[in-house]
């Protein structure tokens, strides 16, 4: 039997342990808190802050590979264990040009893909930004997600109290503001042998900049598709990538695909991929990084959309009533992480409906938000009720 080590002990950890359970697997996991979603799960766990290298080293004394949850890694400290003979995958030379996201974006440039037009802020920089214009998107450069470290600006007076925070560091990068016809994103694996497949391609719909609805597969057409499918490969090839790999994606209105950002890891966008696909996008990385056969992860239904049950309030509820109405729906499949705590906009779960037919995706989604969020209108043509 296997163990894999995962650093990181939230949700995605979490869904990785029916999986783990399937092929035979034993995962162990580097987390600090005895509340995170993935301890119950472990065969074992290393209680310690995902970035510390030396407790990273305990977790490799127990387990066979390391993969990861997400990429907020101490990059120099895993470095020295990589050394040793410690096998990390996906590999650091893969991580490395991706957690900086001016670095990544200089990677996906440089591959030729298309990419909104960027640069990194630097002190004394005001002619630049004014010569770019507004609107315009301010990114961290480290450690964003979920809508944190992302600020669409527009004017001066706006972005100048963000400039002038840890502004000396290059803390931040801008890019051009995308007036997008829709959000896409794509889920890729890679196996050990240079495999690639990919998941249908979706469309994310966000709110306040946080993934509220993904609908999978998304309304494109096969030329889009195909082209998306290609960037995927292409990325996943260039960085020799063990593992699985979440990708965002812009389409404009006149039909043009860019790139916005890559996830090293499993992703909000493939959750759907737990009821939805023949392999979930969970399975599939443990697949990966043991180097097993990767799986078929075509839909099984003719489509699906996921909702993240996002907090709204500031409660220690299980929300158990909620929970129950949402069961009900037919097709509905629950999955709740188990966290202790709701703060606004926290991820607390979601709900992925199967489809029969994909028409029935927003009203489906909007079902399910008018039973989780307060004052959330019900639709004319409930599902289920």
């Amino acid at each position: 039997m296997k163990r894999v080590g995962v650093i990181g002990g939230g949700q995605l950890a979490w869904m990785m342990g029916d999986a783990a359970q399937k092929l035979g697997l034993e995962l162990v996991v580097q987390t600090p808190n005895k509340q995170d979603p993935a301890f119950a799960i472990a065969s074992d766990t290393v209680l310690a802050k995902i970035d510390d290298a030396t407790a990273t080293a305990v977790l490799a004394s127990l387990c066979d590979v390391i993969t990861f949850e997400n990429e907020f890694v101490n990059l120099d400290g895993l470095s020295i264990l990589a050394d040793r003979g410690v096998c990390f995958r996906p590999s650091l030379k893969a991580l490395a040009p991706l957690l900086d996201k001016y670095h990544q974006r200089c990677y996906l440039r440089d591959l030729g893909l298309p990419v909104p037009e960027f640069f990194a802020v630097e002190p004394q920089d005001n002619e630049k930004i004014a010569s770019f214009g507004f609107p315009l998107v301010l990114k961290s450069r480290r450690h964003g997600y979920d809508g944190q470290g992302t600020f669409i600006i527009k004017d001066f007076a706006s972005l100048k109290p963000k400039l002038d925070y840890n502004i000396t560091e290059s803390a931040f990068l801008i890019e051009e503001f995308i007036p997008f016809e829709r959000e896409l994103a794509i889920i890729a694996a890679r196996s050990v042998d240079g495999e690639v497949v990919t998941y249908p391609v979706v469309e994310t719909q966000q709110e306040e900049q946080v993934c509220r609805r993904v609908i999978a597969p998304a309304q494109i057409t096969p030329q889009q598709a195909a082209e998306i499918e290609a960037i995927a490969h292409t990325i996943l090839n260039s960085l020799q990538v063990v593992g699985v790999f979440g990708i965002e994606l812009f389409l404009t209105a006149d039909g043009k695909v860019l790139v916005n950002e890559i996830a090293p890891r499993t992703h909000n966008s493939g959750h759907f991929s737990l009821d939805a696909c023949e392999t979930s996008q969970f399975e599939q990385q443990l697949r990966a990084v043991c180097g097993l056969t990767l799986g078929n992860p075509a839909l099984r239904c003719a489509g699906a959309v996921m909702v993240n049950l996002l907090g709204y309030e500031n409660s220690q509820s299980d929300y158990e009533q909620k929970r129950s109405l949402l069961q009900q729906i037919p097709q509905a499949h629950l999955h709740w992480y188990g966290k202790t705590e709701s703060r606004l906009g926290r991820k607390l779960g979601h709900v992925t409906v199967l489809l029969d037919n994909q028409n029935e995706a927003m009203n489906v989604a909007r079902s399910i938000e008018s039973i989780w969020y307060p004052n959330t209108p019900t639709p004319i043509t409930p599902i289920g009720f």
